[in-house]
This record gives C-alpha cells, sequence and structure tokens, in this order.
C-alpha cells in the first residue's frame, strides 16, 4: 500500500487507504467528502483544526 504523506490531499489520503477515515474524525475532520477535502492537505487540515501535523500523521501511520 501506498504511503500516506502530509502533503496529499485529505481525498488522495482517503483513496489510499479508507481505513484512516475514523483518525480524521476523531480530531474533528467531519467533512471528508466536502470540496476542500479534495484541495487540502493533511498539513493544512492539521492547522486550521489545531492540531500537530507531525502528531497527525504518527495517528495515520499508527492505522496504516
Amino acid at each position: 500500500m501506498a504511503e500516506i504523506t502530509k502533503d496529499m490531499t485529505i481525498g488522495q489520503a482517503l483513496q489510499t487507504n479508507p481505513a484512516i477515515a475514523p483518525v480524521l474524525m476523531e480530531i474533528g475532520m467531519h467533512c471528508l467528502g466536502c470540496p476542500s477535502a479534495q484541495g487540502e492537505t493533511l498539513e493544512e487540515a492539521a492547522l486550521v483544526h489545531g492540531i500537530d501535523a507531525d502528531a497527525l500523521m504518527e495517528k495515520i501511520k499508527a492505522v496504516c
């Protein structure tokens, strides 16, 4: 399976591994299918939600 990186859009990351959806929902990213998810990177989304991007990536890697 391809590696998920913080410069991927939310949509790309979900296509790579849909199992990360609960991790994203847990930190407040509830609009996984909205237009923002197609253009916003995981790093940008983390910033908007007040989450450290590296901490988010650790949570994602734990699922993958």
